[in-house]
C-alpha cells in the first residue's frame, strides 16, 4: 500500500477508537457529570492540549485563520460539527445506552450525503456508493441488535437528541469541505475546540446546571480525561484530515466502524454481552465499506498483483 494509504488507514482508524469510546465514556462520566458541563470540560481539556501542539508543530505564521474560508472553516467545525453535535450526544445519552446512541449516531454517513448533494459541486453518492452506505447501516443495526421499539424505548427525548447529533455532525462536515479553508486541518481543529467549549459552558449556563452537582469521582475523571485527550485532540484532528483527504461523504463512513467501537468498549468496560448478531454485523460492515472504497481498493489490488508478478518473474529469472 503507498504511503498516502497507511496515513488514510491511520487516520480512520484513530478516529474510529476514539469517537467508540467516546460513547462508553460519556455513559461512565454521565452518572457524576451534568451533561453540557461535561462537554464544556472535555473541550476545555483538547482545546489546551491542542494548543499545545500547534504551537510546537506549526510556524507563527500559519497559527491565525487568514482569509474569509479559514474563518468559516473554524466556525463550521466549532459550532456544527464539534460543539453541538457533542452537546446532543451528551444529552441523548442521559436516556439511551452507549450501542443505541451509537447506531442513531450512524445516521451520519446517510444524511451527508444529501447535504453535500445541495452545498458541493463536486460531491455526489454513485449507485454503488448507495449500496454500500446501506449495507454500512444495516450492519450497524446487526452490531447494535437494536429494532425500532428499542430505539425508542429509552426515551422519545435521548433518541431525537442522538438523530440531531448526526445531522449536526453531517451538516457540520460538509460546511468545511465548503468553506476551502487553507488553514492546516490541526490548526483548524485548534480553533474550533475552543469555540465548541465556549458554546456549550453558555449552554451549560443557559440550562441552569449547577458546578455543584458535579461529582469528581474517579470514574468520572477517567471519563473526562479520555473524552479530552483522545475523543477530542486525537479523535478531530483524525476526522478533520480525513475531511480534507477525501470529502465528507467518505470521511464519515468512519462513523459505520464506532457502533463496533462502542459494542466492544461496552462489552469489556461495562459488561455488555457481544452476541452472534454482532459478529455478522461487523462482517456486513466490512462489505458495506469494501463496496464504497472499491475503486482505491481495486487499484491497490491491481497493484501488489503486479508487483507480485515482477517479484516472481524476478526469481525465475535466477
Amino acid at each position: 500500500m503507498a504511503r498516502s494509504g497507511y496515513r488514510l488507514l491511520g487516520l480512520f482508524a484513530a478516529a474510529s477508537v476514539c469517537f467508540g469510546g467516546t460513547f462508553v465514556a460519556a455513559k461512565v462520566g454521565l452518572a457524576d457529570l451534568p451533561p453540557l458541563l461535561f462537554v464544556a470540560l472535555r473541550f476545555d481539556v483538547g482545546a489546551v492540549l491542542l494548543a499545545a501542539y500547534v504551537a510546537a508543530t506549526y510556524p507563527r505564521e500559519r497559527w491565525l485563520p487568514r482569509t474569509r474560508g479559514d474563518v468559516a472553516g473554524v466556525l463550521a467545525a466549532g459550532v456544527f460539527a464539534v460543539g453541538l453535535t457533542n452537546a446532543f450526544i451528551f444529552l441523548g445519552q442521559q436516556h439511551v445506552t452507549s450501542g443505541v446512541a451509537s447506531v442513531l449516531y450512524s445516521l451520519n454517513p446517510i444524511l451527508t450525503p444529501a447535504f453535500a448533494a445541495g452545498l458541493l459541486a463536486d460531491e455526489a453518492l454513485s449507485r454503488g456508493d448507495a449500496v454500500g452506505v446501506a449495507l454500512g447501516f444495516v450492519g450497524v443495526a446487526l452490531v447494535v441488535g437494536v429494532d425500532p421499539a428499542t430505539l425508542l424505548g429509552g426515551g422519545l427525548a435521548g433518541t431525537v437528541a442522538v438523530v440531531a447529533a448526526a445531522g449536526s455532525g453531517a451538516f457540520g462536515g460538509v460546511l468545511v469541505r465548503r468553506a476551502d479553508s487553507s488553514m492546516p486541518n490541526a490548526v483548524r481543529t485548534a480553533w474550533a475546540v475552543p469555540a465548541a467549549a465556549l458554546l456549550c459552558h453558555l449552554a451549560s449556563v443557559g440550562a441552569g446546571e449547577e458546578p455543584s452537582a458535579a461529582a469528581w469521582t474517579l470514574p468520572a475523571l477517567a471519563a473526562l480525561g479520555f473524552v479530552g485527550v483522545c475523543s477530542t485532540a486525537v479523535a478531530f484532528v483524525a476526522y478533520f484530515g480525513l475531511l480534507d483527504e477525501v470529502g465528507p461523504i467518505r470521511a464519515n463512513l468512519v462513523f459505520y466502524a464506532v457502533p463496533a467501537v462502542a459494542t466492544l468498549g461496552g462489552w469489556a468496560l461495562l459488561g455488555e454481552t457481544v452476541s452472534p448478531s454482532t459478529l455478522a454485523g461487523f462482517a456486513v460492515i466490512a462489505a458495506g465499506f469494501a463496496v464504497v472504497v472499491r475503486e482505491p481498493l481495486a487499484a491497490e489490488l491491481s497493484r501488489l498483483r503486479s508487483v507480485v508478478g515482477r517479484e516472481t518473474e524476478r526469481v525465475r529469472s535466477h
